[in-house]
């Protein structure tokens, strides 16, 4: 098998793995935070709707759609950030949850977004560069975030929120940057791949999606960047290996979540265990 022939057989597998692995990233934000939310499925398809639609309805430059679908969820997680970000756990999950699909609904019934059809006939900008650089950016940016003060906070705040108050740490201004910046990568992910799949349907960002993205993360574990990136990669390669249980796809998800909050809590990427493991 050529190279060409190999990348037309691998590139979809390929390209998801890298826009999956920026929605992991964008959870893996908040969840660092302490923050379950259930959100970034709803920011990904308003980044995609809008980019999708910036490209089709207007000669402006493929930058510019991403940048409006980087923008717009970002705007949108800045206004329902600073009252739903009060509530803490399940409740804010459900919360979430819930605008997640207010948004789906609103697509759904909208003419610009063609309604229950979706769109059509996106223009196919989003090459392998496109992907392989923006993931490459949002990993130098977590990473540098992580090591910076900031990152330390958001530590501080998921150990116990109450302790970082007292000392100091601006919480509800730390969690809603957490908030915002995850909904801007997840726009952007978004963005890419309306210019890939080159079709749109408000079902894709649903539910399922949110939970999708959640088992990336918690799969992988939140204990540094390469967990949800391993994530990712494997609910990406998964349904390729089992497309016979494609009809149960999201009861696999299920039982990996069980199975990983039972046996590995910590997730897929524990650095402290393999040190351990590798001294004995």
């Amino acid at each position: 098998m050529d190279w060409v022939s190999w990348w037309n057989a691998y590139s979809d597998i390929i390209l998801g793995i890298g826009i999956n692995g920026l929605l992991a990233l964008s959870i893996y934000l908040t969840l660092s935070c302490g923050l379950l939310t259930l959100a970034n499925a709803a920011f990904m398809g308003i980044g995609a709707y809008a980019g999708a639609l910036v490209s089709m309805q207007t000669s402006w430059p493929f930058s510019v759609a991403l940048f409006v679908a980087t923008s717009l969820p970002a705007t949108a997680a800045i206004l329902i950030g600073i009252p739903l970000l009060r509530l803490t756990g399940v409740y804010l999950a459900m919360a979430t949850l819930g605008f997640g699909e207010v948004v789906r609904i609103i697509l759904l019934n909208m003419d610009i977004t063609g309604g229950a059809l979706g769109l059509n006939g996106i223009p196919p900008l989003t090459q392998w560069w496109h992907v392989l650089g923006t993931l490459i950016l949002t990993v130098l940016l977590v990473v540098a975030l992580k090591k910076s003060k900031m990152g330390r906070a958001f530590e501080a705040i998921r150990e116990d929120e109450t302790a970082a108050r007292l000392m100091g740490i601006h919480t509800d201004r730390i969690k809603l940057f957490a908030f915002v910046l995850g909904a801007a990568i997840a726009g952007l992910a978004g963005g890419l791949s309306a210019h890939y799949t080159f079709t749109l349907s408000p079902g894709n960002f649903g539910f399922e999606a949110a939970v999708d993205i959640l088992t990336m993360a918690v799969l992988g574990g939140i204990g540094g960047v390469p967990g949800p990136l391993m994530g990712a990669a494997i609910l990406t390669i998964l349904p390729e290996l089992l497309r016979g249980l494609q009809d149960y796809r999201m009861a696999a998800n299920g039982l990996i979540l069980v199975m990983v909050v039972l046996f590995l809590p910590g997730g897929l990427w524990q650095p402290g265990r393999f040190r351990k493991r590798m001294s004995c």
